[in-house]
């Protein structure tokens, strides 16, 4: 029976028929032990065979053998209906075997259909065992590589980690350090953002954050890679940190969060939001009482005005620096008349003074006024 499957093997599965070689004497004794539990199964009802073989199929830890040879399979990398299709192979094999046999000893009909339905029931279970088993290694081995993957992004965001820990997690993990890297901050309430992550190819690295899902992405400067995720991210509500070389990539974190906060108050409006291209908003808003203390120092004469009135100044102000002075310009900007833009100019000289056509003192107006208009205290 043996050599009839190794037979059968060679051509398309010789590993297995070369184990049966090489491990003769164990593959005997489990072939014995198949053939008596033939028998002994043959013996019983046959409605109540499929019962009876599954109470007692594990009578000689065959079930946890099998499973134990599913799980290897997995772990070789083998496919796992390769490893059925040379149990349906052994079936029939041993089947043919037991079948010639029966019908020279002349066993009675009831007998012989007992017999076949063992045999295949029995290869049925072997089969189930080993599938388990591969399934069960399969989920295993992914949940350990979601932990590790998990493990090294933690170390990655982490100022306390050391590179020779994160080149050891890389290495078993098999991922390739990059030169660059940013992360992708997406609001944890957002469902749109969190599925658009989840379906980042396997080079990024997922982490899990209290206040926002986020995601590493190695290399973003690569061709073509700000565009592609420009596109992939639209609608998410995304931030996309600065690349940064790996040790500092803790710091590009603190500064995409944030560019983060500044877009849930509307300070910055893309979509995705790449921080590199804020860098000017990001560094203004950073402390927002100090921000709110130079734009009452730069703008401390419109104090006295009703909001109304300081409202209308303050854009015209902004206007006339963002067109250095074309009053038509400011006008067109506005909807209003060059006569009322040259109005509020005259309005605006006689609180500010000489200062306003003072360089230095515009360029501090204009860094006041340039995401809108301060708070009343």
């Amino acid at each position: 029976m043996l050599d009839d499957v190794i037979r059968l093997l060679s051509p398309h599965w010789p590993d297995y028929a070369d184990f049966i070689v090489t491990e003769r004497d164990e593959v005997l004794v489990a072939a014995n032990m198949f053939l008596h539990r033939l028998v002994r199964m043959a013996k019983w009802d046959i409605t109540e065979l499929s019962g009876a073989t599954a109470q007692n199929s594990d009578q000689f830890g065959e079930q946890s053998l099998f499973e134990e040879i599913g799980r290897a399979q997995w772990q070789q990398g083998r496919d796992l209906t390769s490893l059925l299709s040379a149990y349906q192979i052994g079936a029939r094999v041993a089947w043919h075997h037991v079948a010639e046999v029966a019908l020279e000893v002349g066993v009675p009909s009831d007998v012989f259909a007992s017999l076949a339905e063992a045999v295949f029931i029995f290869i049925d279970q072997l089969s189930s065992a080993s599938a388990r088993g591969y399934v069960l290694e399969q989920s295993e081995a992914a949940a350990a590589r979601e932990r590790l993957r998990d493990e090294l992004g933690n170390m990655l965001l982490s100022d306390r980690s050391d590179t020779a820990a994160i080149r050891a997690a890389a290495a078993r993990l098999d991922w390739p350090l990059p030169q660059h890297a940013a992360v992708i901050l997406v609001e944890p309430d957002n469902p749109v953002g969190s599925a658009l992550l989840a379906r980042l190819d396997q080079s990024c690295l997922h982490v899990r954050r209290q206040r926002m899902v986020c995601a590493i992405i190695p290399d973003p400067d690569g061709p073509q890679r700000r565009q592609r995720l420009a596109s992939a991210l639209h609608g998410a509500g995304a931030v996309v940190g600065h690349a940064v070389t790996l040790e500092h990539l803790p710091a590009s974190l603190r500064v995409a969060e944030s560019a983060a906060q500044l877009r849930r108050t509307n300070v910055l409006r893309d979509d995705p939001v790449f921080v590199d291209e804020h860098l000017d908003s990001i560094i203004v808003h950073r402390d927002p009482k100090l921000l709110d203390a130079f734009r009452h120092q730069a703008l401390a004469p419109l104090t006295e005005l009703g909001p109304v009135t300081r409202q209308r100044l303050c854009e015209t102000l902004a206007s006339w620096l963002r067109h250095l002075g074309d009053r038509r310009a400011v006008a067109e900007e506005l909807h209003i008349h060059p006569q009322t833009v040259r109005y509020r100019m005259s309005q605006l000289r006689e609180l500010f003074g000489e200062s306003i056509d003072d360089p230095e003192n515009r360029r501090r107006l204009t860094l006041a006024l340039a995401w809108g208009l301060p708070e009343e205290n």
